[in-house]
C-alpha cells in the first residue's frame, strides 16, 4: 500500500476561534508539523499525520467524504450538518467519538429588546434570521411552531434593524454583541462544544490503532489541564488529615522518610484547583517543604 495512505488526516478549521485550541492540543499530543501562514496543508514531523485547514462548515462533508479520516469542529457546525442531510433523506457519513472541553456557545435565540417574549409561541407567525436553518427548523418543529426561517450568512444580529426577520438564531458566548445590538437572548437551542468527528468508511487496523492513539493521548492532557502535582513532607500521623485537604485527589502515594520513622513523603496529583489557602492549611496541619508542579500529561 502507499505510504501516503497511511497517514491520518484531520481537518481542522483554517481561521476563527477554534484554531489555536486545535492546533496547540494536537502539538500537546506530540504532534510536531510543519506549517506556514499560508499553508493549506500541514505536515506531521514525526507523525504520520497531516493537518488539512479548511472552513469549519466544511469539515462535516470532508470527514463524510472521506477526504479527512478526523475533523475537529463546533458540536453546532456536526448537528446542523446532520440536520441537513435528514431533512434531505440522507445520513451524514461521519460519528462524533471525543468531546474536547473547549469553544464552548451556545445556540439561542434571540429578540429585540423591546419586542415580547413569553415562551416559544412568541414565535408563532414571525420570520427568524440564522445561518443555521437546519437546527432552527428542528427546534420549530419540535415545539409545533409555524415561523419562517430567513436564511443570513453573516452579521445576523443586524437582521432585525435592516427589517428582514423579527428575531434571529446565533451562535452566544459572553452575549455582549447581542447587547450591543439591542437584542437579548429568549430561548437556548443547543450547548456546543469542540469535538472530534470521524469517517464511518473503514480505516484498516494501523489507521484506526494510531487513531485510537491520538484519543488515548488528547485524553490523556485534556484530563489533568488544570490540575497540580503536590509533593510535601508530614507526621505520619497527620495523613489522614492531610489527605481530607488534597483538592480533588485520588488516593496519594505515601513514602517513608529515609532516617524518620515518624515523618513520610506524599505525592499526589490534584485535579481542582490548588490556592494559597490550600497549601496554608496543609502547613497548619503538619505538612512542610510543600512543591506545586503543574501536569502536561497523564496516561490512566
Amino acid at each position: 500500500m502507499d505510504h501516503s495512505e497511511q497517514r491520518i488526516k484531520i481537518a481542522v478549521q483554517k481561521t476563527g476561534r477554534l484554531t489555536n485550541h486545535s492546533v496547540d492540543l494536537l502539538e500537546r499530543c506530540g504532534l510536531k508539523v510543519t506549517k506556514s501562514k499560508d499553508q493549506l496543508i500541514c505536515y506531521g514531523e514525526n507523525m504520520p499525520i497531516d493537518l488539512l485547514l479548511v472552513r469549519d462548515d466544511d469539515i462535516p462533508g470532508l470527514v463524510s467524504d472521506d477526504v479527512c479520516d478526523l475533523g475537529i469542529v463546533g458540536l453546532n457546525v456536526v448537528e446542523e450538518k446532520r440536520l441537513q442531510e435528514e431533512q434531505k433523506g440522507s445520513k451524514g457519513m461521519f460519528k462524533q467519538i471525543f468531546e474536547l472541553d473547549f469553544g464552548h456557545c451556545r445556540l439561542s435565540i434571540a429578540a429585540p429588546e423591546n419586542v415580547p417574549y413569553d415562551g416559544p409561541r412568541s414565535l408563532e407567525n414571525t420570520r427568524i434570521a440564522t445561518s443555521y436553518v437546519g437546527l432552527l427548523t428542528d427546534y420549530l418543529k419540535k415545539n409545533d411552531i409555524n415561523a419562517e426561517p430567513v436564511f443570513f450568512s453573516g452579521a445576523v444580529e443586524i437582521a432585525p434593524k435592516l427589517g428582514r426577520a423579527d428575531f434571529i438564531c446565533d451562535l452566544v458566548s459572553s452575549g455582549g454583541t447581542l447587547r450591543a445590538n439591542g437584542l437579548t437572548e429568549v430561548a437556548e437551542l443547543l450547548q456546543s462544544e469542540a469535538v472530534v468527528i470521524q469517517t464511518l468508511a473503514p480505516l484498516g487496523d494501523a489507521k484506526q490503532a494510531l487513531v485510537d492513539k491520538i484519543i488515548q493521548r488528547l485524553d490523556g492532557v485534556l484530563k489533568v489541564r488544570d490540575s497540580k502535582y503536590i509533593m510535601l513532607h508530614a507526621p505520619r500521623a497527620a495523613l489522614a488529615q492531610i489527605r481530607e485537604l488534597l483538592p480533588g485527589s485520588e488516593a496519594p502515594t505515601v513514602m517513608p522518610l529515609e532516617g524518620s520513622d515518624d515523618r513520610i513523603a506524599i505525592h499526589a496529583v490534584c485535579r481542582e484547583n490548588v490556592f494559597w489557602e490550600t497549601l496554608e492549611n496543609l502547613k497548619a496541619a503538619g505538612a512542610s517543604s510543600l512543591l506545586v508542579l503543574p501536569v502536561e500529561k497523564m496516561l490512566a
